[in-house]
């Protein structure tokens, strides 16, 4: 067998292309690096908005998650703020009672451990962290009844962790919301 040698020309056009493709990794190697440079230096200068911060082992001595506080509450805007503290292994209250067609904002602290805060059939899926309050907006658009598991592994008991979430009438839950300043299902 006869062996055709190379032309210099060819070489050369290989050569300019793999010189081209080792740039262009280059550029995005750079561009990629200079991003999360970029990322790190902004976020140590001002981390990310709406973080609020609660000190987990006062949760019910003061402030706005005390037992009194949990559970649905009408606001003056006529929204719905629902406030909740997950601990092992359980939600507080159990079962949250909210109108249909209405603002709903959930506000949710973790007593100890991470939890997870996830409402079937919706797209309500929140991390609950401890020391951290974690804020959701949302609207049911129909009355029903949805699971509310805890969906973070927190423990042995993680799987009994559950809670329920019942939508009703929005008239319903105004003519209860005028008896009482905190709702839920036990009433």
């Amino acid at each position: 067998m006869t062996q055709v040698p190379h032309s210099s020309e060819s070489a050369q056009v290989a050569e300019r292309v793999e010189r081209r493709w080792a740039m262009i990794v280059v550029a995005i190697v750079l561009l990629l690096v200079a991003m999360v440079v970029f990322t790190g230096l902004h976020w140590a200068m001002m981390p990310p908005s709406r973080v609020e911060t609660i000190d987990p082992l006062k949760l019910n001595v003061s402030g706005e998650f005390i037992e009194s506080n949990l559970g649905s509450a009408a606001e003056s805007d006529g929204s719905v703020t629902v406030r909740l503290i997950a601990q092992q292994y359980s939600f507080t209250p159990q079962c949250l009672l909210v109108p249909a067609n209405t603002p709903i904002t959930f506000r949710a602290t973790s007593a100890d451990v991470v939890h997870g805060f996830l409402v079937t059939n919706t797209n309500i899926n929140s991390m609950i962290e401890p020391g951290y309050v974690s804020t959701f907006h949302t609207t049911f658009d129909k009355p029903g009844e949805h699971l509310m598991p805890c969906h973070e592994y927190c423990g042995v008991g993680h799987e009994g962790m559950w809670a329920h979430v019942k939508v009703i009438d929005k008239d319903a839950f105004a003519k209860m919301a005028a008896n009482t300043r905190r709702l839920s299902c036990v009433q």
